[in-house]
């Protein structure tokens, strides 16, 4: 209204009348258009700018290219600059802003160029604008020219410019060069704090994020939330979220990002329940409300531990305070997997009706969902029906669909594969060696594998673990050998695959010589999984006394697979003493399973041991363990 009231008041002045203080009163409707974000006002001004024969104001003009750039109509910001008389750096800096604000980039630095050819002396508000745009687009080199451009036009000390050199060095990887002009700051800001120690955290230089908040109090600067979120953030990506937590309780006022920073580190750790612990005390604090990355955070966990329950409260906060098709585009693909993985196939159906249909991460997560759940007909239905009504599938679709195909489809896959663009794809292929393995089909496994130019860590334990699905454990071990001199360091996952081969071929040395350089030679920890590999090599062989004696060695607590494999083998044997072993502590793992007291009292009735086998039935009577008896009907037909 202000602004219409004072072009009226200007409209109704005569031309003669209004020159003394034309050009006064024009820019401070200019100001008030600038200020309103008035397109149309602005306009008419132009209109009434024209009309007062003030066109060729080179002032006037000036003022308004940069309404028209500051409300993105650059077309007609252009057209006035093309045609002013007298270009300025106030002009110049208008048109440049645009561009860096809309991440123009070639057309920003080009407009830059051409104004340093004008002999046009950029001043600290083009510098921050050109810098800008090459901090977001990683121009490092155009970035360095900038920066001597800075020098040479003497505006290095300006504070601003010297702040958006930092920003542009840490996003283009050059840390050191962002730490020597934050050096040279006489007068350090919260921002120049702040921007350091943000651009050391984007660099993985975390311990010095940490220390740059130790110097920052120690120079009398004052953290505020956007640096301990970011301290934060560093101590979490170095998996010490209870440092982070410490700093949390530093914040006066925490904000959405303060809380979602903690969640998503303990989340990242795997530590589940303390992120979701957080998460329900960030709720019941009622200070801030989750927004779609918090909720997107807390239900990954919910995901990895299978949290039904608090992934569905999630789910009603998701859908409270955010439309649904915002909250399900952006957490749908994790709450579809969780609702599939714990057979909730309605809700998962349900989720996926509300999600994006044209979205490929909306299909991958629906396919990914049965196939974790095991229901691969179900996972096929809905990539065919995706291909049918056309969505363009992309390589984590073919990773997931692969394993869960038969041979037939996962041919017809394998020969599109080889035709279009995705045929440099390595995890597609490390799928299809997968898919041949399990389907039966090695020699085609090692065909693919073969022809595969770039093998990385999960090529090699898929073929290898493929060759020990078919007993082929001799070409497993040569298979070790060639990954060991190809550059390639095996994993603990590699180790498991050679020793479960060596396992199923019977390769008892071979397999211990394995177990033994895994530790000595590439220097691995064993885990539960190879020692179950060992122990299963060992009684698979009747060596039980060497596998009671690695148990009684082992670093971590056997479980039910390691002591199972143990006494099928004692009892195959007729190894009383040692299926004794075993079924005890089966028992101890498993104290509700009424089969390992039936075992154990059998096992000492044989040993000769009746009133230790009475005891254990009379065991399972009070604790109303009863084992089921075997029967068979026979109807007699009429």
């Amino acid at each position: 209204m202000r602004v219409w009231s004072f072009y009226k008041e200007i409209s109704s002045v005569s031309a003669t009348t209004m020159r003394p203080f034309l050009t006064f009163e024009i820019n401070r409707l200019l100001q008030l258009c600038s200020n309103s974000k008035a397109i149309d006002q602005s306009k008419q001004t132009h209109q009434q700018i024209i009309i007062h024969g003030q066109s060729h104001n080179p002032f006037i003009i000036t003022k308004l290219i940069q309404v028209y750039a500051e409300r993105d109509d650059i077309k007609s910001a252009q057209n006035l600059f093309a045609v002013l008389s007298q270009r300025n750096v106030f002009a110049w800096t208008a048109i440049i802003a645009y561009f860096s604000r809309n991440r123009l980039f070639e057309e920003c630095i080009n407009t830059y160029k051409e104004m340093k050819l004008d002999s046009i002396l950029p001043d600290g508000y083009v510098f921050p604008q050109v810098l800008r745009v090459c901090a977001k687009f990683s121009s490092l080199d155009i970035g360095v020219q900038v920066h001597r451009d800075i020098i040479v036009c003497g505006v290095e000390w300006n504070l601003q410019v010297s702040h958006a050199l930092i920003d542009m060095y840490s996003k283009c990887g050059d840390i050191l060069s962002a730490k020597r002009v934050f050096d040279l700051i006489q007068t350090k800001e919260l921002l120049s704090w702040n921007l350091i120690i943000s651009g050391y955290v984007s660099n993985e230089l975390l311990d010095l994020a940490v220390e740059m908040l130790g110097h920052m109090s120690m120079e009398g600067c004052q953290p505020d939330v956007v640096t301990l979120n970011t301290v934060m953030d560093a101590y979490c990506r170095m998996g010490q979220c209870d440092e982070a937590r410490k700093i949390f309780v530093l914040i006066k006022e925490p904000s959405i990002i303060s809380w979602t920073t903690l969640i998503s580190g303990y989340s990242r750790i795997g530590h589940h329940g303390s992120s979701l612990n957080i998460f329900r005390e960030m709720i019941n604090r009622r200070e801030v409300w989750p927004d779609l990355d918090c909720l997107s955070s807390v239900l990954a966990s919910c995901q990895l531990i299978g949290d039904l329950r608090s992934a569905r409260e999630i789910h009603a906060h998701g859908i409270k305070l955010e439309s649904p098709f915002a909250f399900h585009r952006s957490s749908g693909p994790a709450l579809l997997i969780l609702y599939a993985k714990c057979g909730r196939i309605q809700n998962a159906r349900h989720v996926f009706e509300l999600m994006d249909r044209t979205d490929v991460v909306a299909w991958n997560s629906m396919i990914h969902g049965f196939a974790e759940l095991g229901i691969k007909d179900l996972a096929m239905e809905y990539f065919k029906e995706m291909l049918t009504i056309g969505i363009k599938f992309n390589e984590t679709t073919l990773s997931i669909v692969l394993p869960v195909c038969d041979i037939k489809y996962g041919k017809q896959i394998h020969a599109y594969i080889s035709r279009s663009s995705l045929w440099d794809v390595t995890p597609i292929w490390n799928a299809l060696i997968y898919m041949y393995s399990k389907g039966g089909c090695i020699g085609n496994a090692l065909s693919v594998f073969s022809h595969l130019a770039h093998k990385d860590i999960v090529s090699w334990n898929t073929i290898i673990g493929g060759l020990g699905m078919h007993g082929l454990g001799q070409d497993a071990l040569h298979l070790l050998e060639r990954m060991s001199h190809s550059g390639i360091q095996p994993n603990a996952l590699t180790f498991t695959s050679v020793l479960s081969a060596c396992s199923h071929s019977g390769l008892v040395d071979e397999g211990l010589d394995i177990f033994h350089r895994m530790v000595e030679e590439f220097g691995l920890n064993p885990r539960i999984e190879h020692f179950t590999c060992v122990v299963d090599l060992l009684t698979r062989a009747g060596r039980l006394e060497d596998a009671t004696d690695l148990i009684g060695k082992m670093c971590v607590h056997p479980n039910k697979h390691i002591w199972g494999s143990v006494l099928t083998a004692a009892i195959a044997l007729q190894k009383v003493r040692i299926g004794v072993l075993a079924s005890e502590n089966l028992v101890k793992l498993e104290p509700e399973n009424p089969g390992h007291y039936v075992t154990l009292s059998n096992l000492y009735t044989k040993a000769g041991r009746i009133s230790d086998a009475l005891a254990v039935r009379k065991l399972m009577e009070a604790k109303g363990l009863v084992k089921g008896f075997g029967c068979s009907w026979v109807v007699e037909g009429n």
